[in-house]
């Protein structure tokens, strides 16, 4: 286990400039903080380095100060441990989709891939225009459960037209859609749009329906990670 004592150690720097997206897209690494989510990047193999204020056996890792956890960290209350990870793979897309279209909100898009997993959606489609997967605030909502899923960032339109020629129905939760949530027994994806426009007219046009949630006129709309858990829940409900 190596020491390091000093902030301007050229590791110390190499660490702290992956708070920074452009950084993380150029090294395809990302941090972690705390035991839970580290115990759980070790289950898939994607942990590269440990930064630690005690003794570990994983190796390569690293016995640092006090002083250097707390400027890597982005909580208000360091950890003991900090990960640096390798980004997730792309795999091959089988089964049902995901699509999400223009998430900010580093909460909503935790709280989204949590109900994924607990609705059996392996596969994730991230628009250009999302929230980075790998911002810290994301990956703590996650509490690590997103590490097996199969997420992609891409432009959605020509992904799209790509699932509607392998016949997938592309089904759009939309306000002004029709009120019954109902699936097809086919291969489908389901788009969820932004926190405050919803889906972009691009996206819309390339959905085969169009279609929301039954509710009390006196709400208007729900939140993003709400109305994703609503339509994954009634997608495995109805499969």
């Amino acid at each position: 286990m190596v020491r390091i004592e000093s902030l301007q150690n050229e590791k110390v720097k190499h660490w702290n400039k992956l708070k920074e997206k452009k950084y993380r897209d150029e090294t395809g690494l990302f941090l972690i903080e705390g035991d839970h989510l580290i115990e759980e990047a070790l289950k898939y193999h994607v942990v590269k380095e440990i930064i630690s204020l005690e003794e570990v056996s994983f190796e390569p890792s690293y016995l640092v100060k006090k002083e250097i956890m707390k400027k890597l960290s982005e909580q208000e209350t360091p950890p003991t441990k900090i990960a640096i990870c390798e980004k997730l793979k792309e795999r091959e897309i089988v089964g049902d989709v995901l699509i999400l279209d223009g998430i900010q909100d580093p909460g909503n898009l935790g709280s989204i891939l949590r109900s994924a997993v607990a609705f059996e959606i392996d596969n994730i489609v991230l628009s250009d225009t999302c929230v980075d997967l790998y911002n810290s605030k994301v990956i703590r909502s996650t509490e690590g459960i997103f590490f097996p899923l199969n997420i992609w960032r891409t432009s959605l339109v020509p992904f799209m037209k790509t699932l509607k020629e392998k016949n997938y129905v592309i089904v759009g939760a939309d306000i002004k859609g029709e009120e019954t949530i109902t699936f097809e027994n086919q291969n489908t994806a389901i788009v969820i749009g932004s926190e405050g426009k919803g889906i972009s007219k691009e996206v819309k046009d390339l959905c085969t329906s169009l279609q929301k949630i039954k509710m009390n006129e006196a709400c208007e709309s729900l939140n993003a990670s709400v109305s994703a858990s609503i339509f994954l829940y009634e997608r495995r409900k109805q499969k």
